[in-house]
């Protein structure tokens, strides 16, 4: 029997992120610890914000499958009984540690899937122009991620432009455009060097995507979160963000990555802020994408033991002390 133990956190930012339509102050997360002979096992999960999703309603969910855990369920298993969400990512990540700690082996002899130099972009969240701007400056890192809204979309991006000559650009719109702004904004993004555009248009108000294809790449990140809207997404996108949280898990992560890359669909890894221990599973898929966005632990005021860094937007892989 294993045993099994829950637990929501509150983790509060460094400073206020804003992104279209919300401004965010911490993070409440689900703490997941399974243990067995004497290892144990962890798992983090943040929920997904636009689905209505926070600690209560992921404590119930782990709740649900409480006795099943205890009694030996497994990832697949738990795939049919949870939807995909910030319960099931935790639990699933605690499952695959578990695994990892019971039978002496890293994440990587599990997964089959060799670690390398990961560059994580860090993100600059919506402000004024000049708070932007130096933001970027600050930013030790060549790949920088931009959030947008409907409000000075170009000017904003001029400006951390400017501010970063040097760094390879991606813009976040989080739902927050219409079609007709994305046609008119496209040519001047790109001359501003953009190299992808995150999802422009609203989850279910994407349709006019199907019969476009601009200069810039497009990125399904709330029109895409598991494998079951894989197959219209990829009529509309070009990439594909993976969030755990969205997929309910690494397992589901790594299915969805596999299903991507098989039909040559590019693919993004990308987080909703949390800890190094939600990032941990995340820096597995990263192996497997073209751009990394696994920065949500640097907009906390602390971290867990053993965190993962990153200096010069290189991220360092998980200590097997922290998960895998």
């Amino acid at each position: 029997m294993r045993e099994v133990e829950f637990k929501t956190e509150f983790w509060e930012l460094g400073t206020p992120f804003t992104i279209t339509g919300h401004t965010f102050h911490g993070v409440e997360v689900l703490l997941v610890k399974l243990s067995k002979d004497g290892c144990a096992g962890r798992g983090e999960g943040a929920g997904v914000y636009y689905l209505e999703e926070n600690g209560v309603s992921m404590l119930a969910q782990a709740e649900a499958v409480r006795q099943a855990l205890r009694e030996g369920l497994d990832r697949q298993q738990l795939r049919e009984l949870l939807p995909a969400g910030g319960a099931r990512n935790a639990i699933d990540c605690a499952l695959w540690d578990l695994e990892a700690k019971l039978q002496g082996r890293s994440i990587w002899q599990l997964t089959g899937i060799k670690p390398r130099k990961t560059v994580t972009f860090n993100t600059v969240g919506i402000d004024t122009l000049e708070k932007m701007a130096a933001t970027a400056r600050a930013l030790d890192t060549p790949r920088i991620k931009v959030k947008l809204d409907g409000q000075l979309p170009a000017e904003r991006i001029a400006a951390v432009r400017a501010a970063r000559p040097d760094a390879v650009i991606v813009i976040d719109v989080n739902q927050g455009w219409t079609f007709e702004q994305l046609l008119e904004l496209t040519p001047r993004l790109q001359e501003l060097g953009v190299a992808m555009i995150e999802q422009p248009l609203p989850r279910g108000g994407d349709a006019a995507l199907e019969d476009y294809r601009g200069p810039i790449p497009l990125c399904a990140d709330e029109s895409c979160l598991h494998t079951g809207e894989f197959e219209q997404a990829m009529r509309r996108y070009q990439m594909i963000n993976i969030k755990l949280d969205k997929t309910g898990g690494l397992t589901e992560a790594l299915d969805l990555a596999d299903l991507a890359r098989a039909n040559g669909i590019g693919l993004m890894v990308g987080n909703m802020v949390g800890t190094s221990l939600a990032m941990a599973p995340g820096y597995v898929v990263a192996q497997l994408c073209r751009f990394a966005d696994l920065d949500g632990a640097l907009f906390l005021k602390q971290d867990r033991e053993h965190p993962m860094n990153c200096d010069g937007g290189v991220l360092s892989p998980p200590d097997p002390a922290l998960w895998g």
